[in-house]
């Protein structure tokens, strides 16, 4: 049966565009489309699409609020279309926290310079939104105010920590392996470094993990998120704001120390060395930018043993040999579960492989982090 889509967009001519698109493939068919948010709450509600496509900034009522009222009365994927500027950063993550599962740029050679890649990118996001599992709004908490206690003005202020054990190695288990029952607590892990591989869905997932630990949290932490290189210094921006950790957008010899997560650019690769990030150009033919694996794999080397990888939400398997370079070492590695993973590819790739030494749910990583690392 084909996708059935709803096009929501104040342009006629980009309206055509997009249904000409997605028409021309077999397995998409567009069933209606709307010019302001407030005439796709009511096709929403007649039509019942399957997918909602859906541009920000629209009269009548702008994208961000329709998203919002249409998860709350049907919960229908959504796919919103935003530009790669700054702003156009802040309104998509706005859009991904009142409910929508993912993002594409606007431009479609932002996309890809070869049209039939555009499209095919463009349908490929269709489909995986089908079959994506649309979560409700997100309730972010409110930042730390000036002057507040909730975080420490700088890391001289954050406790010190004695350094923890080195982990004993593991046996790396093998594709078939049973895996722990989802939600089952994970045992406690003596690491220096934890690794969070993301993509669909990611956004809203970090912000639920990150917010949930304190300022004294004693571990660096690098994060692994597919984001247009436009998008990541609003995240990293937006996530400092919320959390009572540290969080910025890495830089090349950035340090690795306790309370700080490091958010890897978009468009590049960030390595990890002993005790910093090395943020490198991408080679031709990597396909994301950044990469989990990649990130992983370097993991591996400067910290066999002594690191944490978790996989969240995602489209794909990038990060699960990257996991299993981390695991042959004798790291643990922790995945999201099916139920609250808005695309479960990344995680069930992980899993599937038998790397998994816990799946959690969304909401227990980040106490898990705080009780058991």
């Amino acid at each position: 049966m084909a996708v059935r889509v709803l096009v929501v967009d104040d342009s006629g001519f980009f309206r055509r565009r997009i249904e000409e698109i997605l028409n021309s493939d077999p397995g998409i068919e567009v069933v209606g489309t709307a010019a302001d948010g407030r005439e796709a709450i009511l096709k929403a509600g007649e039509l019942k699409p399957d997918v909602i496509t859906m541009d920000i900034e629209m009269p009548v009522m702008d994208g961000i609020t329709a998203t919002r009222r249409i998860m709350a009365l049907h919960r229908i994927p959504i796919v919103m279309f935003s530009s790669l500027t700054h702003e156009g950063a802040k309104a998509t993550l706005d859009a991904l926290e009142a409910g929508a599962v993912d993002f594409l740029p606007k431009k479609f050679e932002d996309i890809s310079q070869n049209r039939d890649e555009a499209r095919r990118v463009l349908c490929d996001k269709i489909r995986a939104a089908a079959r994506s599992r649309a979560m409700p709004a997100s309730r972010p908490r409110p930042a730390a105010t000036a002057g507040s206690s909730a975080r420490p003005a700088s890391a001289s202020t954050r406790p010190a920590t004695a350094p923890r054990p080195v982990a004993s190695g593991a046996a790396t288990p093998s594709a078939g392996t049973a895996q722990p029952a989802p939600g089952k607590a994970p045992q406690r892990v003596r690491v220096d470094l934890v690794a969070i591989g993301t993509s669909t869905g990611g956004p809203v997932a970090l912000q639920k993990v990150l917010t949930a630990l304190p300022a004294s949290y004693p571990h660096p932490i690098v994060m692994i998120q597919h984001m247009p290189a436009s998008f990541t210094p609003a995240f990293a921006q937006r996530l400092d704001q919320l959390c009572q950790i540290e969080v910025r957008e890495a830089k090349d010899g950035d340090s690795l120390r306790p309370g700080l997560a490091l958010l890897a650019p978009g468009g590049k690769q960030m390595l990890v060395e002993k005790g910093k990030v090395r943020v490198v150009e991408s080679e031709p033919g990597q396909h994301y930018k950044p990469c989990v694996d990649l990130s992983f794999e370097s993991v591996a080397k400067s910290y066999p043993g002594r690191a944490l990888g978790i996989i969240l939400t995602g489209m794909g398997a990038d990060g699960r040999e990257g996991c299993r370079a981390m695991k042959a070492t004798g790291c643990p590695i922790w995945s999201q579960d099916e139920a609250t993973s808005v695309v479960y590819g990344m995680p069930a790739a992980v899993a599937e492989a038998g790397l998994s030494d816990a799946v959690l749910p969304l909401d227990r990583i980040g106490p898990e982090l705080v009780a058991r690392t």
